[in-house]
C-alpha cells in the first residue's frame, strides 16, 4: 500500500502515520473521490499522534487521533461549503485554517511549512472552481429573476373595461373638446381620434 502513497511523502511526511491514515480514509471516500494531499502535524515535543490534514476532490478531512491513536475522529467539510482557507507561518510550524460559508471554523497547527504550503495551493484550487461555480449560480438565479420581470413586463395586462359614461357627460366632454379644437389647442388628427374615443363609451 505504501507504494501507492509516494506522491503524499514528497514533502517528508512520516510514512508511517500517513499509511495509518490513507487505510482508514479509503474506508470514508465517496464514490468518485480521490486523496490529493495529506499533510501530517508535526510537533516541536512528543509526536506519538499527531493530528493530520486530507484534502481531496470532494472535501477538506481534519483527522484526529484519540485515545493514542487507538480511535480516530473525523471532520469533514465539502469544498462547495468552504469560503476560505490561509497558512500563517510560524517558528515551530504553521497553521492551516479553514472558514465556512456559514462563518465555522477548523484549524491544525505545526504542520511543517512545505505540507501547509501545499495544502494552501490545493485548497486555492478549490477556492477558485468553488467561486466560479457560485457565480455561475448567481448567475442563473438573476437571470431566470431578469426572465420572470421581462415577461411580467412584455405581457401587458388586460385592459378593464371602461365603464359606462352618462350621455350628460360625453355631451360635456364634446363640448370641451370641440373648444380645445377651435382654439387651436389640439390638431384636427387629435380631435378626431379623441371623439372617437369619447363616443366609444356610449
Amino acid at each position: 500500500m505504501i507504494d501507492n502513497l509516494k506522491k503524499f511523502l514528497n514533502e517528508e511526511q512520516d510514512p508511517n502515520a500517513v499509511e495509518k491514515i490513507a487505510g482508514k480514509l479509503n474506508e470514508l471516500l465517496m464514490s468518485g473521490e480521490v486523496v490529493e494531499y495529506i499533510a501530517v502535524q508535526k510537533k516541536p515535543a512528543v509526536n506519538i499522534a499527531p493530528d493530520s490534514i486530507a484534502l481531496t476532490n470532494k472535501r477538506i478531512i481534519f483527522c484526529r487521533p484519540r485515545n493514542l491513536g487507538i480511535s480516530m475522529d473525523f471532520t469533514d467539510y465539502l469544498w462547495k461549503d468552504i469560503t476560505d482557507c490561509h497558512v500563517k507561518e510560524g517558528m515551530l510550524g504553521s497553521d492551516f485554517t479553514m472558514r465556512t460559508v456559514k462563518g465555522g471554523e477548523d484549524k491544525i497547527d505545526y504542520l511543517p511549512k512545505t505540507q501547509a504550503r501545499k495544502l494552501y495551493a490545493i485548497a486555492q484550487e478549490q477556492e477558485e472552481k468553488q467561486r466560479e461555480y457560485r457565480r455561475q449560480l448567481d448567475l442563473e438565479d438573476k437571470r431566470a429573476a431578469a426572465g420572470n420581470i421581462s415577461l411580467s413586463a412584455s405581457t401587458p395586462a388586460p385592459a378593464a373595461p371602461t365603464p359606462p359614461v352618462a350621455e350628460d357627460e360625453i355631451m360635456a366632454l364634446l363640448k370641451k373638446l370641440k373648444s380645445l379644437f377651435e382654439n387651436d389647442l389640439i390638431s384636427q388628427q387629435e380631435y378626431e381620434a379623441k371623439k372617437a374615443e369619447i363616443l366609444s363609451r356610449l
